[in-house]
């Protein structure tokens, strides 16, 4: 089966790196919750398992409905866990993405609808209350998500309004940059607030003059030279994309069933875009040309121009030109990790 790209999204960064790119906030984080529950309404996808079974007997039960659970014989439910990120600082009705994986033998989950099931920390504390109809996942249909599907319920206290200072903890452990963090606050605020403790944690002080919500976001505004990593992340269950235009990619060519990419740093021969019973190309601009294959397989069907460097953002466009599947773009990007032509870490959501 072939699954096209839904939504392509690409986010330039034209501004450079800020101190809210390369830290974070200690105290201010996502907590995990997790959930057992049961889906409905599958046709004859769901599971047998015994823990199924003697689920749905408890949940009948609790509407006084009295029934062995060896009578119970329906292939419509299934038992999963349910799995969220709490965020810092949402309030009593927001709502929340939820995660299901069916943990029986249930086929798919796709369309089933996930019954009332609580959602609680690490504390036991019930944090949400999630329920609604799940989508699966395109690569494996016995898990899926609902987006906001999970009501919360109780909130995490956190008064950050009332803090005398803030910690700032590094994404990675670096001496220059907690250095640099160190003088830029110092040198903006033209006062000593901010003390490097390692390579790792900065310590910054609230100027008395200022709330601690607007403090934050001037510190995290200012920019800060770094060679931190940069991501492209993948989210299987939107099919998207997301990357910056400022990841370079090395010349390489990758070979696919039905397509070939041909990557290189200075411009190529244009002859084959000249002539019409080879190739016909279309130019899409800044540098980037898409050709169709019509008379050999072995002619490349996208070719990269550019003066200097291409990047990803020029590949993902080319790509989404030429309506590969989402697996074929997944898998190049993949493959173009493997063989080290891009410096950046690929992040897989599911």
């Amino acid at each position: 089966m072939k699954y096209l790209l839904s939504l392509l999204i690409i986010i330039n960064f034209l501004h450079a790196q800020t101190i809210k790119d390369i830290t974070t906030i200690v105290g201010i984080r996502d907590n995990q919750l997790l959930g057992y529950g049961l889906v409905a309404g599958l046709a004859g996808s769901g599971d047998k398992s015994k823990f199924t079974m003697q689920s749905l007997q408890n949940l009948l039960r609790n509407s006084y409905i009295k029934i062995p659970a060896q009578a119970i014989k329906s292939k419509n439910i299934a038992a999963v866990m349910v799995t969220a990120e709490l965020p810092p600082f949402v309030r009593q009705g927001d709502t929340i993405r939820v995660k299901i994986s069916a943990i029986g033998d249930a086929k798919s989950i796709n369309h089933g609808v996930l019954l009332l099931t609580q959602l609680k920390g690490v504390n036991g504390k019930v944090y949400a209350i999630a329920q609604g109809s799940i989508t699966a996942n395109i690569d494996n249909l016995t898990t899926g998500y609902i987006p906001a599907g999970a009501s919360i319920e109780n909130e995490v206290n956190f008064a950050l309004n009332k803090q005398k200072a803030i910690t700032l903890s590094l994404i990675r452990n670096s001496a220059k940059d907690a250095y640099m963090i160190e003088t830029k606050i110092n040198k903006n605020f033209k006062k000593k607030l901010a003390t490097a403790l390692d390579t790792k944690t900065v310590f910054v002080k609230k100027p008395k003059d200022l709330s601690m919500i607007h403090f934050i976001a001037l510190v995290q505004a200012l920019d800060i030279n770094t060679n931190l990593r940069k991501r492209i992340i993948i989210d299987m269950s939107k099919g998207t994309v997301i990357a910056g235009n400022n990841i370079l990619i090395k010349p390489v060519t990758i070979a696919g069933s039905n397509f070939t990419l041909k990557i290189g740093k200075s411009p190529l021969d244009d002859k084959n875009w000249k002539n019409p019973a080879v190739n016909k190309g279309v130019d899409i601009g800044d540098d980037v040309k898409i050709g169709v294959n019509v008379q050999k397989i072995d002619f490349t069907n996208a070719l990269i121009h550019s003066k200097q460097a291409p990047t990803l953002s020029d590949l993902m466009r080319a790509m989404k030109t030429m309506k590969l599947s989402i697996k074929e773009i997944i898998s190049t990007i993949r493959n173009l990790k493997e063989l080290g032509a891009i410096n950046a870490d690929l992040v897989i959501r599911r």
